[in-house]
């Protein structure tokens, strides 16, 4: 007879998310929208992906906290997360910074998000509190995270990932003995240390963190006294305990969720322009790093009702057609050409036009003989008939913001600035 299997520890766990940062680097994508709400993949957002990886790893008690720009977060959120029934022990609460302990004081760090809403928190009862960034692509179960915390005694488990150490001096690099103890945190160290039998690789946090809530709490508070921290999960919680406490790292590779037999560990911070354009490029590959098919571990989302995609006009270079791209819902190809570029809800590409390489947001309007070519388009945006990006760069970079690698942002005031 088997032995019984162990109740889920996620069943016992809070997911907090922090969803505040603006995300500066993606420039104009925020400048009406926090970093976690840009949107990514063809429908989702990007904090859908850690708001997923909770539910399916079975965690059933979700807190957000918003605070740069938070409408169109919280919009989604109330949208597309309001599944959760009290009444078989869930919840889901929008934590917008509030001046709850001070009216003069929003959030002033990723630990005092926490500790301004640590009676939220305390009402829910739970054993463990998991700390998520909201602003990261990846596929996660954090049951198994969870369940090393509980084997380790660990006071924190920091989620972590190896990446070559000639990459990594930009991150916060956990130092690391044979075991997996945390020795030293190092944030952005000019010479990052290795890991233990890996002289080229070194371990860098994610920003996950699993705490038992009532050490976190009284961590939180300690903090919250102390005049000099910057009240900061990774600048003062996490190295205080690596260095008065017990810090265990846990390896992204043991838990992440592949897909099929695909040894790759995917994670992605999609954080300037040109990556959150690789990284939606990169979804049109044959067999793409990132599953988004897999429909064991979905990310869930807000799904807008809308008609099937429609490809219109069969004439010779009239002809709707898409080419190893993404198309959503609701979108019309009107006699035009794409080509590995992904598309989504609403948008309408007219007739003659040729778009490749493109990742357009939802209710774009591409007018009649527009050529586009390494471009992100904002929400909305009316680009206007004949309009040519992508074939030369010197004249990109006068009208729209270009970046090092060649890829034009378009937003509508850019536009609005070439007619005046």
């Amino acid at each position: 007879m088997s032995a019984a299997r162990p109740e889920p520890l996620a069943r016992q766990a809070l997911a907090f998310v922090l969803a505040g940062g603006r995300g500066s680097r993606l420039l104009e994508l925020t400048d009406r929208r926090a970093k976690p709400a840009v949107y990514f993949g063809g429908k989702s957002r990007i904090i859908d992906f850690a708001l997923s990886n909770a539910v399916n790893s079975g965690i059933r008690r979700i807190a957000v906290a918003t605070q740069y720009k938070a409408h169109s977060l919280i919009r989604h959120l109330q949208m597309g997360w309001n599944f959760f029934r009290p009444e078989r022990n869930e919840s889901f609460d929008i934590l917008p910074a509030s001046q709850r302990v001070s009216e003069s004081m929003w959030y002033v760090g990723t630990a005092d998000a926490v500790y301004q809403n640590i009676d939220i928190i305390e009402s829910h009862a739970c054993r463990f509190i998991v700390v998520l960034a909201g602003d990261h692509i990846y596929k996660m179960d954090y049951e198994v995270m969870l369940r090393q915390h509980v084997d380790s005694g660990a006071d924190v488990t920091v989620g972590c990932l190896e990446m070559p150490r000639a990459e990594s001096s930009g991150f916060g690099i956990m130092h690391i003995d044979e075991n997996g103890w945390i020795k030293s945190f190092l944030e952005k160290p000019a010479d990052p240390p290795p890991m233990p039998g890996k002289p080229d690789v070194s371990l860098a946090s994610m920003g996950i963190y699993v705490f038992d809530a009532k050490l976190l709490f009284e961590e939180l508070k300690r903090d919250a006294e102390d005049p000099n921290s910057n009240h900061d999960f990774g600048k003062d919680i996490i190295p205080y305990l690596v260095k008065n406490g017990r810090a265990m790292a846990h390896q992204y590779s043991t838990s992440c969720v592949r897909s099929g037999s695909d040894p790759r560990a995917y994670w992605r911070d999609v954080g300037t322009v040109d990556a959150y354009w690789a990284a939606n490029i990169d979804l049109t590959d044959v067999v793409p790093e990132l599953d988004l098919f897999d429909s064991a571990w979905p990310i869930w989302s807000y799904s807008e009702i809308t008609p099937p995609a429609k490809f219109v006009h069969d004439e010779e270079s009239r002809r709707g057609q898409a080419v190893s791209s993404l198309v959503s819902g609701g979108c019309i190809i009107s006699g035009a050409s794409l080509r590995r570029s992904l598309l989504f809800t609403g948008v309408r590409v007219n007739s003659y036009a040729n778009v490749e390489n493109a990742v357009i947001m939802p209710y774009v309007n591409v007018g009649r003989g527009a050529r586009l070519k390494n471009v992100v388009i904002d929400r909305g945006v009316e680009i206007p008939e004949g309009l040519v990006v992508g074939e030369d760069h010197e004249l990109d970079a006068k009208r729209f913001r270009t970046t090092e690698q060649g890829i034009s942002l378009i937003t509508q005031p850019m536009l609005d600035r070439l007619n005046t």
